[in-house]
């Protein structure tokens, strides 16, 4: 019943006017964001972080998280009509919704997405309800020792999982990691790496950070390199499903919820592994095995919009409860947090139970927004995908300028914006993965306070991280984010020789 009246005062906050207005601006700005390739959730939410100055904490996060799960929303379409998935997670939509799409049925296509990432959306709200402070009320229980080792299981997950490569995650969280001791220490109050620079001395703006590795590198990326390709859209039909396709629909996207809710909290790569699993499942199951890559089956988009949709409402499990990010926007999100001086965590459920219930009561609010935006409006996102790219880009560097300078309004502050921006621009070239950056800036002081007050606990032994129960088990975790797909690897590669020495 606590619970239940918990979530009713989140209705009464999130349904007051004013974040209504929040709620729908972000889902429409998401829808939007989805729809257009190239723009993600990450980058959407980086450049409008300046608004953290001026809006009530709770109405700035509700609009955020529109524009989060918004995006996974409206990414379907350009995958479905156009074969341009504008996020990772609807790689899998564009397989069989554009070879629908093609075969005259982009309504059918458009409809199954847009209900299932409904359904799954709301399945796994309830599952953060009902999960999130039962995580909080065991996570409080967490020493320093823990604390400390928790923000390295975070730095290792994120550094292996969002990224092509280990080693280049590992380094962009060592450049975080330098970002974050810029200024004056915490404990002696000496100033560190400022160079001289009065302006270095509070430390680096996380939002500025953010607005430069994400809004400015993605746009300079955009401007540079992408090629001018000429994209062709495939005619719209009415967004409507058949009977016979609500009955192939509906199993998919309970599957399809299911594979998404565990890889959601848990720091596995974002929604790409469950859409692909989701796939791989409709393929085995489906009594339509011929549809799939011909004439495209609807089982193929139904599962993995759902799954994509249920992983991205579970990654607030981990971020509200541990503090953890296990997405590039849900970095982003940690530093939108930093910024209120809210610190994601077991206590955020105390400390902050107002902001956390009406964030996840907007969660439910907000799918019903989209679904309503989705569905009757689809033709009026399509029209959005005329927009010239020069405009569209050129937009999002005045947008970040503008609201990096309303900051502080300072010269010194333009300057590092565009240096970070050239620095996420090296990064993206080289393929080397942004989120661990952020992660690395934010987590990396809270990591240092954490390990130096547990050292200080064990009187300046090293051996109480092995002394306690919890933060054993966490270096046991750590060590097996670390070793285990590296022994899976080594044995895929062995398997792979043996196989060829035979034939």
């Amino acid at each position: 019943m606590d619970l239940w009246n918990l979530l009713m005062q989140g209705f009464a906050t999130a349904g007051t006017p004013v974040n209504l207005a929040w709620a729908l601006l972000g889902c429409t700005i998401g829808t939007a964001v989805g729809v257009l390739p190239g723009i993600g959730p990450s980058t959407a939410v980086a450049m409008l972080l300046p608004i953290t100055l001026k809006v009530d904490p709770t109405a700035s996060m509700i609009f955020f998280a529109g524009i989060y799960y918004g995006a996974m929303y409206g990414g379907s379409t350009t995958s479905i009509l156009m074969n341009t998935p504008g996020e990772a997670g609807s790689l899998i939509t564009a397989m069989e919704g554009n070879k629908m799409a093609r075969s005259g049925r982009a309504g059918a296509a458009l409809a199954t997405a847009a209900i299932g990432s409904f359904v799954a959306g709301s399945i796994a709200t309830v599952v953060v309800t009902l999960f999130a402070p039962l995580v909080a009320t065991h996570a409080v229980k967490l020493g320093p020792p823990e604390y400390f080792l928790l923000m390295v299981l975070a730095f290792c997950t994120v550094s292996a999982v969002l990224g092509q490569s280990t080693l280049r995650g590992l380094t962009a969280l060592g450049i975080g990691l330098a970002m974050g001791l810029v200024g004056l220490d915490q404990i002696s109050g000496q100033a560190r790496y400022t160079m001289g620079v009065p302006e270095l001395m509070d430390g680096l703006e996380v939002v500025l950070i953010a607005v430069g590795l994400f809004a400015v590198a993605e746009a300079l990326h955009a401007v540079l390199f992408e090629g001018r390709v000429v994209e062709t859209q495939n005619a719209m039909s009415r967004v409507h499903m058949s009977a016979q396709e609500w009955r192939r629909s509906w199993p998919a996207w309970l599957r399809g919820t299911f594979i998404g809710i565990p890889f959601g909290t848990i720091p596995a790569g974002g929604s790409e592994i469950p859409t692909f699993l989701s796939y791989a499942t409709e393929k085995k199951l489906s009594k339509h095995q011929a549809e799939f890559g011909k004439g495209g089956a609807i089982e193929g988009v139904a599962g993995p919009e759902a799954a994509n949709n249920a992983a991205i409402t579970a990654t607030l499990i981990p971020l509200l409860t541990l503090g953890i990010p296990t997405s590039n926007t849900t970095a982003v999100l940690l530093g939108a947090f930093q910024n209120y001086g809210i610190n994601p965590g077991p206590q955020l459920f105390d400390s902050n139970a107002s902001l956390v219930w009406a964030l996840i009561a907007s969660l439910y609010i907000g799918n019903v927004m989209l679904l309503v935006l989705n569905l009757p409006l689809v033709g009026l996102w399509v029209k959005l995908l005329k927009l010239p790219k020069a405009h569209l880009y050129a937009g999002i560097l005045i947008f970040a300028t503008v609201g990096v300078y309303g900051m502080r309004q300072s010269a010194f502050d333009l300057v590092l914006l565009y240096a970070i921006g050239l620095l996420g621009l090296v990064l993206r070239r080289f393929d080397f993965p942004t989120a661990p950056v952020v992660v690395g800036m934010i987590l990396g002081p809270l990591a240092e306070a954490q390990m130096r007050n547990a050292v200080a606990i064990g009187e300046g032994r090293w051996t109480i991280f092995l002394q306690r129960p919890g933060s054993l088990a966490l270096l046991l975790v750590i060590a097996a984010v670390l070793v285990l797909p590296r022994l899976m690897a080594w044995r895929r590669q062995r398997q792979q020789r043996e196989l060829a020495h035979q034939g």
